[in-house]
């Protein structure tokens, strides 16, 4: 496509793309139509945070990624989260998360909307074995957790891990940050996939 704009061209090329490859792209590239700078700048402030490694940026990125079933960032975040020392369990662990937490955030909404009390007595019967010991850490599988709930819009789950991760001494700059993260990540996701 000829009438490709600079940070079009410029976003493309951050995600190894050759060219616009999905209509909601094409629509945003249209002439003189400025939030696509925005998107950049706000898809590299994914990248660093002061209270988040950017091992654990890719990581997050991943996760969420890996949640909105996004290809494109899926690939972006795997490699960036690889290129500072995330092993392969660490990747797995990610995507891994975002998948038991689709399961999760919809079953305690279910719980949390029907405020039935005979539904929290019957046991969930999901298999949760990745939360007790967790290859990256406790504190940052529940920041992930957290993350996912918040993009899934599950508030029982949200209030539970930034419970947990109080407890566990995490800052609460660290936690606004890993749900600043996730939220950037699905709003590129939205053009970029």
């Amino acid at each position: 496509m000829s009438d490709i704009k600079e940070t079009t061209a410029e976003l493309l090329d951050i995600f190894g793309l050759h060219e616009i490859n999905n209509p909601a792209l094409a629509i945003v590239n249209a002439p003189e139509f400025k939030y696509l700078r925005d998107l950049k700048l706000n898809f590299n402030s994914t990248l660093s945070s002061e209270f988040i490694s950017e091992k654990e940026c890719g990581l997050l990125g991943l996760s969420t990624a890996s949640n909105n079933q996004n290809a494109v960032l899926i690939n972006f975040y795997k490699t960036y989260a690889q290129q500072f020392g995330a092993s392969d369990d660490e990747l797995a662990e990610a995507v891994s998360c975002a998948s038991l937490l689709a399961s999760n955030n919809i079953f305690y909404r279910f719980r949390h909307f029907t405020q039935k009390e005979k539904y929290t007595q019957i046991p969930a019967r999901i298999r949760m074995q990745i939360m007790m010991k967790p290859v990256t850490s406790k504190e940052f599988f529940e920041l992930m957790s957290l993350a996912i709930s918040a993009v899934n819009g599950c508030e029982m789950c949200v209030n539970a891990h930034e419970d947990s991760l109080i407890k566990l001494g995490c800052k609460e700059e660290r936690i606004f940050d890993a749900v600043r993260i996730a939220s950037l990540v699905t709003s590129v996701g939205k053009i970029i996939y």
